[in-house]
């Protein structure tokens, strides 16, 4: 049998190579593995690769016949490591819980287990999901497969680049911020972000409980909705997931007649980058030509989007993060003198920089004294980003927007900024605060770099919003290959571009 080409390989292509006998479960796999040794030193995207898990799955689908197996069984994928693993070591990309090996599964990998999907490995993330690059891991940095000097973005950094790079057909990542769609706008790839509460969080090491979500990196809008099915639904050991209403389907809409979209003004301003705008101007015009109405929408306090969720979210992951104390689990300084000294140290050394700031940030705003006026502040802002979301749904059926302000920065550019990295999320923050589905698709290059737009749909609406996002896809027609991935001369996104 012929070698198999990965490059570019959607999901729904695996399934296909997988049914008609094209490939087996091994050979694909295999596949997947040599492409993961020939690119990840430049890329840096997994921390964990587990060959011998990934072929030993992979051997037990080949080993049904085909008539009886599911209809995703033996197609790999990635998971970001924030995702607990039965018996793969969970990092969250820190040193603090190095060493660390989950003795169960998160839900979302328990429904994938059971659908036959063989797990490649685990990727690289900003620490503890805190960050905009994925600079912030303790361990690596993951590099952007467009342009090696380049960062992925982030948290969700080593996903997107992995599906970029040919390293996985399909990628899990999570999103409290921005942290599937910014880096999946950067590395030119599909993000979605589901409704809150659409995908059970049981397993997922939090962040910032109440924003949370686990939601799919993928070639393709067919390849997301895909993806969100086999892990959507509602779970008792998740007291806040809900599930859908109903499943995503297979996207196939050919037009967009009939549907009303708001162009957010807020987020077209100064921060936005000339060649993003243009992209994103050529993208509006391609919903009109579909036979979409646009109109321009205003929502005034989206503008504080950034400063509250840097005060909520940095509030709960203080919370969240008491529990790492060298005591029940991970990193443990010794010898010490005492119980506090072994606290101090054992958190000192164990976080990075960017998860001691966010503690510090939270702790302080959740303190006697701060509390009014600095987290109720904020989650009244968050109330009134809710409200001006649910106005702009009484006139449109979607708003869309950049996804990110800039293009993949340099590494290194903004480490010593923060306030310039949170600003990366900008124009993905305020869909997490109102709980709100969201999906990036790529919508075209500035400076040779993958530009995306951003669909942001209300409540529960994810079949609708990934049809739109369908038809806008398949007119676009912007390539998803990296030129890593594709190699030396032979990227077709050079015509794009």
């Amino acid at each position: 049998m012929a070698r198999i080409d990965v490059t570019g390989l959607t999901a729904h292509g695996c399934r296909d190579l997988l049914a008609g006998g094209d490939a087996s479960a091994v050979e694909l796999t295999r596949a997947y593995l040599d492409r993961i040794a020939a690119v990840d030193g430049s890329v840096q995207a997994y921390l964990t690769v587990d060959e011998e898990g990934a072929l030993s799955a992979a051997a037990a689908v080949d080993a049904k016949p085909r008539r009886e197996r599911l209809p995703w069984e033996g197609v790999p994928i990635a998971l970001k490591d924030i995702l607990c693993v039965k018996g793969m070591e969970t990092t969250c990309a820190s040193r603090i819980l190095k060493g660390y090996v989950p003795p169960y599964d998160a839900t979302v990998i328990a429904k994938l287990r059971a659908a036959g999907l063989v797990f490649l490995g685990k990727l690289n993330m900003d620490e503890f999901a805190m960050g905009s690059s994925t600079e912030n891991s303790a361990f690596q940095t993951t590099r952007n497969p467009w342009d090696l000097d380049r960062v992925p973005g982030g948290s969700s950094g080593g996903s997107a680049a992995c599906v970029a790079a040919a390293e996985a057909p399909w990628a899990l990542g999570s999103d409290t911020g921005g942290s599937i769609r910014q880096p999946a706008s950067l590395c030119g790839v599909v993000g979605l972000k589901p409704t809150y509460g659409a995908v059970s969080r049981y397993g997922l090491v939090a962040f910032a409980s109440s924003l949370d979500q686990i939601g799919p990196l993928t070639h393709d809008v067919r390849d997301a909705a895909a993806l969100l099915d086999l892990i959507a639904g509602r779970d008792p050991r998740d007291s806040t997931s809900t599930g859908l209403r109903g499943p995503a389907g297979v996207p196939a809409r050919a037009g967009l007649e009939g549907l009303r979209f708001g162009v957010i003004k807020e987020y077209l301003g100064d921060a936005c980058e000339q060649g993003v705008l243009e992209v994103f101007e050529s993208a509006v015009k391609t919903v009109g030509a579909l036979g979409g109405v646009c109109d321009e929408v205003s929502l005034p306090s989206v503008e504080r989007g950034v400063a509250a969720y840097y005060l909520i979210a940095p509030s709960e992951a203080s919370s969240n993060l008491a529990r790492y104390d060298g005591v029940r689990y991970g990193y443990r300084h010794a010898p010490s003198e005492d119980l506090y000294d072994m606290y101090v140290r054992t958190r000192s050394e164990g976080f990075g920089a960017e998860v001691k700031r966010r503690i510090m940030i939270g702790t302080y705003a959740l303190s006697a004294g701060y509390y009014d006026a600095y987290y109720a502040q904020a989650q009244r802002t968050r109330t009134l980003i809710i409200q001006d979301f649910t106005a702009a749904f009484q006139r449109f059926d979607y708003l869309i927007s950049p996804t990110s302000p800039t293009v993949a920065f340099k590494l290194g550019e903004r480490i010593a900024d923060p306030l310039a990295m949170y600003l990366s999320d900008l124009c993905t923050i305020p869909v997490n605060l109102a709980a709100l589905p969201a999906v990036s698709i790529p919508a075209g290059f500035a400076a040779g770099l993958p530009v995306g737009l951003q669909i942001i749909g209300p409540h529960f609406s994810e079949p609708g919003m990934l049809d739109a996002a369908y038809a806008l896809e398949r007119r676009l027609k912007v390539d998803t290959v990296a030129p890593l991935a594709a190699g030396p001369g032979v990227s077709s996104a050079e015509g794009e571009r």
